[in-house]
C-alpha cells in the first residue's frame, strides 16, 4: 500500500485533482494466453455430446488463470494509448509529454484512481477506457479499497473511519470507554500465556480486519504485530490485548494521514530499534518510516529475524532496511519522472550505528553480522544515502518498536500529520 500512499501525497503536493473509475465484470475482460478447457458438471450429459468439453475464449471468474488474464488485457489498452506500465510497481502506469504534462494512474483489481496535470489527456484516457471496457466515472475521488479520502485546496486526507466503526460494531464495543494507549507498556505477551482462546478463527479474523486498519494508522503498528505473532495459538490475555486496541481506536475512529504541499520534495527516513524487546526469544523490533515532502508515505514495524548482539547490531540491521525501502522509492520517483532526488537522509539515534554504517570500526565485534547489512555503506559512499543523528525525543520511528505512553504517541503522531479529520475543532 505504500505506491497508494505515494500516489495521493503527489496529487497533494502538485495539486493535482484525483479521478476515480470502476470497471464492470473486469476479468470477463482477459484473453486467455493458453487453452484452457472446461469439463461438464458431473452427472450432466448434454443429448449426442456425451465426453465433450468447452474450450474458453474469455477468462471466467473463479478460474485462478483471471487476474493474470485480466491485468494483461488491460495493460495492452493503456500501452495502446501511450501509457508505460512502472516497473517499480506494476499496478502503477504513467505516461509523460516533453511538455511537462503529466498522467499517472494506479489500478487495483477493477478500481482505477487517475491524476496528473494533463486535463486533455486524462479525459481521453477515460474516453480510450470507455471504448475498451464497461467502465463507470465515479467522478472525484472519494473512497478506494476501503479508504476515505477527502480532497481540498490545502491537501489530501485518507481515513478509515467507516471501516473502524465496523469492527467497534462486530466486537460489540460502539459503547466502550475509550484507552489512551493501543498497549498496556508494563504488559509483555508471551505465548501460552493464559487459558486458551474460545474461538481462535475469531481471534484470527479480528488481527486480520485490524491489520488492514494499519494501511491508514501508523499508530497501531507496532501492537499489531504483536498480536499477529500469536495466531497459531491465542490466549486469553492476547485475546485482551486485542479488545484494548480496539478500546484505543474507539477513542478517534477516523483518525488518519493527511497529504500537503510543505514547499519540497525532500526525502527522510528515520529507522529505530528495540534491542531484545521480546522476553520470549529475544529478537529485537525494527521499525521505520519515510517521508517525501515532510508527508508519511511508508512504514513498518517488524521483529528481526536474527538475534542481535548488541543494540549496535540491532539498530544496524534496521537501518539496513529502511535503506532497501529508500532505494525503492528513489527508483520508482525516477521512474515516474515526478521529482529530482538528490541525497536522501536517513536518522538515527545511536552513534554506535551511524559510526559503524560510515566506516568499518570495531571490525572484531561485527565480523558476525551478514554482508547484505554491509551494503548500507556503499550507499553512504556513493552519495544516495547520507546520515544523520536525531535526539532520542525527536525519533518518529520510536511507535514501531515499543509500547508508548499517551502522550508520546500524541507527540508523535502530530509530527507524522496523523489527525482525525471528523473530530471537533
Amino acid at each position: 500500500m505504500s505506491s497508494v500512499r505515494l500516489f495521493l501525497a503527489m496529487a497533494a503536493m502538485r495539486h493535482w485533482p484525483l479521478f476515480q473509475l470502476d470497471i464492470k465484470n473486469a476479468f470477463l475482460h482477459g484473453d486467455l494466453d493458453e487453452e484452457i478447457y472446461m469439463e461438464q458438471p458431473p452427472g450432466f450429459v448434454a443429448q449426442g455430446e456425451c465426453g465433450l468439453v468447452c474450450k474458453l475464449q474469455k477468462s471466467l471468474y473463479g478460474l485462478k488463470q483471471s487476474p493474470r488474464a485480466w491485468f494483461g488485457r488491460f495493460s495492452k489498452v493503456l500501452e495502446q494509448f501511450g501509457m508505460i506500465r512502472c516497473e517499480g510497481d506494476h499496478s502503477v502506469f504513467f505516461r509523460c509529454s516533453s511538455t511537462n504534462r503529466h498522467i499517472y494512474l494506479v489500478v487495483y483489481v477493477d478500481d482505477i484512481v487517475i491524476t496528473g496535470n494533463d486535463c486533455e489527456g486524462i479525459k481521453a484516457l477515460k474516453h480510450h477506457l470507455f471504448q475498451n471496457f464497461q467502465t463507470k466515472d465515479l467522478g472525484p475521488l472519494r473512497y478506494f479499497l476501503g479508504i476515505e479520502v477527502a480532497q481540498s485546496k490545502s491537501g489530501v486526507a485518507i481515513s478509515q473511519r467507516k471501516y473502524a466503526l465496523d469492527i467497534l460494531e462486530e466486537t460489540g464495543l460502539t459503547d466502550c470507554k475509550p484507552v489512551a494507549t493501543p498497549m498496556d507498556p508494563n504488559v509483555k505477551l508471551l505465548p501460552n500465556q493464559g487459558e486458551p482462546c474460545s474461538d481462535p478463527g475469531r481471534y484470527r479474523r479480528l488481527v486480520g480486519k485490524l491489520n488492514y486498519l494499519t494501511m491508514t494508522r501508523p499508530d497501531i503498528s507496532f501492537p499489531v504485530s504483536i498480536v499477529s505473532q500469536f495466531l497459531n495459538s491465542p490466549c486469553d490475555s492476547h485475546w485482551n490485548a486485542v479488545i484494548r486496541i480496539v478500546k484505543y481506536i474507539k477513542g478517534s475512529p477516523g483518525k488518519g494521514l493527511v497529504f500537503t504541499d510543505k514547499g519540497h520534495t525532500n526525502i527522510i527516513g528515520y529507522s529505530d530499534a528495540d534491542w531484545a524487546g521480546d522476553e520470549n526469544d529475544r529478537r529485537s523490533t525494527s521499525g521505520y518510516c519515510i517521508f517525501i515532502g515532510g508527508n508519511l508515505i511508508s512504514w513498518k514495524s517488524k521483529k528481526q529475524t536474527v538475534v542481535a548482539r548488541s543494540s549496535t547490531e540491532a539498530e544496524y540491521r534496521a537501518m539496513a532496511h529502511a535503506t532497501c525501502e529508500l532505494l525503492w522509492l528513489k527508483h520508482l520517483l525516477q521512474e515516474l519522472n515526478f521529482c529530482d532526488i538528490g541525497s536522501m537522509e536517513l536518522v538515527c539515534d545511536n552513534q554506535s550505528a551511524l559510526h559503524l554504517s560510515s566506516n568499518p570500526v570495531f571490525h572484531e565485534r561485527t565480523k558476525h553480522i551478514e554482508v547484505d547489512c554491509h551494503f548500507l555503506r556503499e550507499k553512504i559512499l556513493s552519495g544516495i544515502i547520507k546520515t544523520s543523528f536525531v535526539n532520542s525525543r525527536d525519533q518518529l520511528a520510536d511507535i514501531f518498536t515499543k509500547s508508548l505512553r499517551g502522550p508520546r504517541i500524541t507527540y508523535i503522531c502530530d509530527k507524522m500529520d496523523a489527525y482525525d479529520v471528523y473530530a471537533p475543532p
